[in-house]
This record gives C-alpha cells, sequence and structure tokens, in this order.
C-alpha cells in the first residue's frame, strides 16, 4: 500500500469511500459521520490544502485520509492530558473501500502516516474518534495509541490519543 497525494479529478471516487465509510458505520452501530460531516466541500477543502491522500493498493484507489500537520484547534482543548507538547501530525477521514476491510489496510495507512512525519521530524500522532467506535478504538490500540481525554469536535465529545512515533 502507498499514499498519494488526492487530486480534484479524485473528489467523486473519495465521496463514494466517504459514503461507504458512513453507511458502514450506521451498520455498526456507530453514531460517528451520520450528520453529514464529512461532505464535499470538507474534502474539496482537504485536497486544495494537500492533506487529501489515496490509499493505493494493487494500482487501485482503496481507500482515503486526511493526513493534517497544520495542527487541529480542537485539540488545544482536551480534557485530559497529552502525552507531549510538540509538533505531531493527525489523521482524520479515514476510509477504506469495502473490498479491502478487515486487511489490515488501515495499519498499514497509520505506518504511512509515522514515515511521512517522521520524514519531517515530527514524533507525535494524534487522532480522535467517537466513544461508540469500537471499531476504530481497536485499530488505535493495536497501533499503540494511549487514551490521552476527550475534546469537542464536529458538535460531539470525541475520544482523543496519541502516540509517540
Amino acid at each position: 500500500m502507498e499514499l498519494r497525494t488526492a487530486a480534484p479529478e479524485d473528489l467523486g471516487k473519495i465521496m463514494e469511500l466517504i459514503d461507504q465509510a458512513k453507511a458502514f458505520l450506521k451498520r455498526n452501530g456507530v453514531d460517528q459521520w451520520q450528520n453529514g460531516y464529512p461532505d464535499q466541500t470538507c474534502i474539496e477543502e482537504d485536497i486544495r490544502k494537500g492533506k487529501g491522500y489515496l490509499c493505493i493498493l494493487d494500482h487501485d484507489i482503496a481507500g482515503y485520509v486526511c493526513i493534517d500537520f497544520e495542527g487541529e484547534p480542537a485539540y488545544d482543548t482536551l480534557d485530559g492530558k497529552w502525552l507531549s507538547i510538540q509538533p505531531y501530525v493527525a489523521v482524520h477521514r479515514l476510509a477504506l473501500d469495502a473490498s479491502v476491510r478487515g486487511r489490515g489496510l488501515a495499519s498499514q495507512v497509520f505506518e504511512e502516516t509515522e514515515r511521512l512525519a517522521r520524514s519531517r521530524e515530527i514524533h507525535s500522532f494524534k487522532v480522535d474518534t467517537d466513544n461508540d467506535n469500537q471499531i476504530m478504538k481497536h485499530l488505535l490500540e493495536k497501533n499503540g495509541f494511549q487514551f490521552c481525554g476527550t475534546i469537542c469536535f464536529d458538535n460531539s465529545e470525541k475520544i482523543a490519543f496519541e502516540k509517540l512515533i
């Protein structure tokens, strides 16, 4: 699996992936992404800022992720304690094609994100999710993230994690 920067012409496929992920979350009883977020405007902004990435597997688009080195303002209001106070990378809006779920691709996305961060001399990786998103919570635990507290994002409380890399 490799990551490549998304381009405006990828928007249609990205929105298909986002819609698949929304349906997957709903089927699994997760309230996350059920209120319209993320929408096309959000993804267009990711692409415009160079933060949108495609997950490429065997020359095909297998997923989408926002990899953000600019900082997440909501993380400044953590109710809890981060492991560190230093520049960090954050991952948002991870959406994988249904055909590749369960094959470890999300962990590979995290590994590639860590590689990108280290190449920029960034050694902190932060992520948030809804408390009822057991799938993402398991993925974060499996990949060595530690629970740090809660934040308010997208008009709801999220749980926040950090991993030092």
